[in-house]
């Protein structure tokens, strides 16, 4: 065993050199949960328009079997879509609070930027104070995909918007 002097209180500490065998250090555990976390938040986030949408239609086509397509079955359709997609944003919501916990962010006062005060605060002093976590930004990125994708297929593969045109 080494003995270690801290800078700033001069007490002796023994710092052991070896581990046991198989035994993770605790920081490459944090970073693979924080990994793991950012993984499954972009999982998440690409299934709130991708697979729920599609899992909706799925669960509204098996309501309405070979038939006509009626009202109830668009009906369960929305009502599923809601489900899922409010799930959804409940497990990426805890996803953060978990990203939080794990990296000892406080996310002090979270307030939507119209609640806030209208006085000449600086942008950069706002995102110091309220700053965005790296789960926060892979949703924030997908977004940006999600609405780049919808227009590239609007403008360039939609077609008409009408049969007279």
């Amino acid at each position: 065993m080494a003995e270690m002097r801290t800078p700033h209180s001069g007490i002796a500490t023994s710092v052991s050199g070896s581990r046991a065998p198989g035994e993770l250090p605790a920081e490459r555990f944090s970073t693979l949960k924080r990994v793991a976390m950012a993984g499954v938040t972009a999982f998440v986030a690409v299934n709130i328009w991708t697979g729920c949408p599609l899992l909706a239609l799925w669960v509204g086509s098996q309501f309405v079997g070979h038939g006509t397509l009626s009202m109830a079955a668009v009906g369960i359709v929305v009502l599923v879509l809601a489900v899922l997609v409010f799930s959804m944003a409940l497990v990426l919501t805890w996803l953060n609070t978990v990203y939080g916990e794990l990296t000892g962010w406080s996310p002090g006062e979270r307030r939507s930027p119209w609640l806030r005060s209208m006085r000449a605060e600086a942008d950069a002093e706002i995102s110091h104070r309220v700053g965005v976590t790296a789960l926060e930004r892979i949703v924030i990125f997908n977004v940006y995909i999600a609405v780049i994708a919808l227009a590239v297929w609007y403008v360039f593969f939609a077609g008409a918007p009408s049969p007279l045109l």
